[in-house]
């Protein structure tokens, strides 16, 4: 069930994400753009995102796929996607759409406080997980193209897995043993 969702979503992805590169060809043509903002480094042309897109979109439903059938220890049964794999999916694409809109309107200094504050709520939310990186690349994808948005998507997500599994744990240890010295003193 959830490999059929899998291709109809990518299939989706690849007539959309070929729309907009067309679009953009036949007006004004499709932009390119440099390594870190550097115009010594070389230029990436989003052209690259039709292929990406489509890829990063089968590969990112396939580690949803595989982590539900985990949760859901293999049953034969039909399964719904979880409703915290949509949320995450949709606050992310939110998120991106924001960063987006505010560097679109020249706010250069929210998206910058966006991205930072990406690491704060790495520490509640678990951003390193497939449907956030799906949705903030897509929903990044119109400004920035593809490429850029993976990059930072993957950067992201690296650091906010050792944010939510590693400084979460120790934190979460240090409150716990504190309230409990707290509680024993009583």
């Amino acid at each position: 069930m959830f490999t059929t969702f899998q291709l109809y979503c990518t299939g989706m992805i690849f007539i959309l994400i070929w729309g907009l590169l067309l679009w953009a060809h036949y007006h004004g043509g499709v932009s390119s753009h440099h390594i870190l903002a550097d115009k010594d480094l070389p230029e990436i042309s989003n052209w690259w995102g039709g292929l990406l897109l489509p890829l990063l979109t089968f590969f990112l439903l396939h580690r949803m796929k595989k982590r539900i059938m985990i949760n859901k220890n293999q049953e034969s049964q039909k399964s719904t996607i979880p409703v915290a794999i949509i949320y995450g999916f949709l606050s992310a694409l939110i998120y991106g759409i924001l960063l987006s809109v505010f560097f679109t309107l020249g706010y250069s200094d929210i998206p910058a406080y966006m991205l930072i504050g990406a690491f704060l709520l790495a520490l509640f939310f678990p951003i390193y997980k497939a449907e956030y990186i799906l949705g903030f690349v897509i929903g990044m994808t119109f400004t920035f193209g593809v490429v850029l948005p993976t990059g930072v998507g993957s950067i992201l997500a690296l650091i906010g897995a050792f944010l939510y599994l590693c400084i979460r744990t120790v934190m979460l240890y240090v409150i716990s043993r504190l309230l409990f010295f707290r509680v024993s003193k009583r």
